[in-house]
């Protein structure tokens, strides 16, 4: 098949484990097709699996490719595939997607519509449908009710904003300084300074916190929560402990969206009701710089390469 350009990472570590390498570009099997990566989405995942901080959740052998979500084309597919072919514009999840190419299983790809973009396109996965799984999959969140969102101008809550937007909810989002202004813009009814404010001490009862922080922002959030409210993390498993103490729901944003989801939030992106935050992007052999920006936490948006 050839020679491609991917990242390849040998052992755990930080950005200096990163490496452009020229390899065998990959041959799809049964059930897969290969795709020609245009765009690949940074996200969190990604360096916390470099670093080594994910062992048991997602154990890895080495060497191996970064990366799983991704917009790209199709240009080969397996002799039992009927449902895509070469040329079809597809996003979805492709593991190994930091490289030219990939490999693919067919029931992971969504074909794009035409007037959906590659950049629009690679946010989806990791990020809208993200906040789709924990906004309406887990938090069950229903027109009329208030939703407080953390980390509210991120890859993930820029997303969940308009969607809980689109529902009809009450938005409440929490942000740095210089991304209050943006998450308004999003459309939250209110918005908290997390640098300048105790946020607890600005909130009435919520029914849903979606909690793209973890930690001390988890613990302070309980409080907030009406008897029966749900908290959904996109970070750890939250404290059960604590749901029960305060008598509501605890979950982990591990739910996958329907189909029929994927296929609503790709018309709301391609028909721009969900405008997409590119926070930035990078070429491939700038992959570390990438994955340094994403642990930063200063983005606002998603951070993609651009292959």
């Amino acid at each position: 098949m050839g020679k491609m350009n991917a990242i390849v990472i040998s052992n755990y570590g930080g950005p200096e484990v990163m490496e452009l390498k020229s390899i065998d570009i990959p041959v799809p099997q049964a059930g897969q097709v290969l795709v020609q990566i245009k765009y690949a989405s940074v996200i969190p995942l990604d360096f916390k699996i470099r670093n080594g901080w994910l062992q048991v959740v997602f154990p890895t052998s080495f060497p191996y490719i970064p990366g799983n979500a991704m917009a790209g084309e199709i240009v080969s597919v397996a002799a039992d595939v009927t449902d895509f072919q070469p040329g079809d514009r597809v996003f979805g999840i492709a593991n190994g997607s930091y490289a030219e190419y990939s490999v693919a299983a067919t029931n992971q790809l969504v074909k794009m519509p035409d007037h959906l973009s590659f950049e629009d396109a690679a946010t989806i996965k990791g990020g809208a449908d993200s906040a789709w799984k924990a906004l309406f999959t887990e938090g069950n969140l229903e027109k009329g009710q208030t939703v407080l969102i953390h980390a509210a101008a991120g890859g993930v809550g820029q997303y969940a904003v308009q969607l809980a937007k689109w529902k009809g909810a009450t938005v409440i989002g929490t942000a740095s300084t210089s991304n209050i202004e943006f998450i308004k813009e999003l459309g939250v009814d209110q918005a908290i300074d997390y640098t300048t404010t105790s946020f607890e001490t600005e909130i009435d009862q919520v029914d849903v916190v979606v909690d793209l922080v973890g930690g001390e922002t988890e613990d302070r959030s309980w409080s907030l929560l009406k008897e029966q409210g749900i908290l959904v993390s996109l970070v750890k498993q939250p404290s059960q402990q604590n749901a029960d103490l305060h008598h509501v729901t605890a979950k982990f944003n591990t739910e996958n969206p329907t189909p029929t989801d994927l296929e609503i939030i790709t018309r709301l992106i391609a028909d721009k009701t969900l405008k997409t935050e590119i926070d930035s992007i990078f070429d491939l052999k700038d992959a570390s710089e990438a994955l340094q920006r994403s642990e930063s936490r200063r983005g606002r948006g998603r951070i993609l390469l651009k292959i």
